[in-house]
């Protein structure tokens, strides 16, 4: 019997990966991988290992998730070490547990390697802290994205009246119903919020800022799309004084130029 390690592979930025997820990379004989990660990560793997993409796109899938599930538990019944690599965290909005899930019911060991999620880490790269003594005590992070003829189950009430801080993932194809629930339930409209476009990939990220009243305008007139977190509290005022990842690229490209 072989070993599967479901590991996050963190936000984008290639250094952000843990120590013991490239480890998992390093050894694997078979990788499994995802459409968000960053592929210079798999310039890491042994020359032999077989390399499986199956990432998602929205409404479409390279392959089912019941699929990977079967694909994982074929390898390891084969005596191979296989290394799921998801983006961010597998335990975050990541469908690791059903993978585990999976490897449990066929008594095939594993090991589950966390890694930064983009509510916390793309928002960093943009200057703003989800939590601030003054700013915001609490963070909640929630999932945009509704599953196919399933009813909203999300306490929007309890996210309006009670959380300082909001990560909402894959959330921008329903950025207006969020708002709306958001407003329906009594946020200031002034509240400040951030969209984060391919949050730490020091070429492609891109943020937008605003107010509840106006975001869902200032997206559309950027033509802000997936992958983004969007961040909804008063630290995003923050982002004026201590943004420091897009400045510093902006300076060493004018450098370069």
């Amino acid at each position: 019997m072989g070993k599967v390690y479901i590991v996050g592979a963190g936000p984008g930025d290639i250094d952000l990966i843990t120590v013991k997820g490239l480890r998992c990379i390093e050894s694997a004989d078979v990788i499994l991988y995802d459409r968000l990660i960053n592929k210079e990560l798999l310039s890491y793997a042994k020359k032999d290992a077989k390399l499986i993409f199956c990432g998602k796109l929205p409404q479409q899938h390279a392959m089912i998730q019941e699929h990977i599930n079967q694909t994982l538990v074929s390898y390891a019944q084969q005596g191979l070490t296989v290394t799921r690599l998801k983006g961010g965290d597998p335990f975050v909005f990541g469908r690791g547990a059903e993978e585990a899930e999976m490897l449990a019911k066929h008594q095939i060991p594993f090991e589950v390697i966390p890694g930064i999620t983009s509510g916390i880490a793309a928002p960093a790269y943009a200057g703003i802290p989800v939590t601030h003594r003054d700013l915001g005590s609490s963070f909640a992070m929630v999932t945009g994205h509704m599953q196919d003829d399933k009813e909203d189950e999300i306490r929007w009430e309890s996210l309006a009246k009670g959380i300082d801080t909001i990560a909402i993932y894959m959330g921008v194809g329903n950025l207006p119903y969020i708002r709306q629930q958001l407003l329906k339930y009594g946020r200031d409209p002034e509240t400040p919020v951030a969209l984060i476009h391919w949050g730490t990939f020091s070429a492609k990220q891109k943020t937008v800022t605003g107010t509840l009243a106006t975001i869902e305008d200032i997206v559309r007139t950027e033509n802000i799309q997936n992958p983004s977190i969007i961040l909804v509290g008063k630290v995003v005022t923050l982002r004026e004084t201590i943004q420091w990842f897009e400045d510093s690229h902006t300076q060493l490209a004018e450098i370069s130029g």
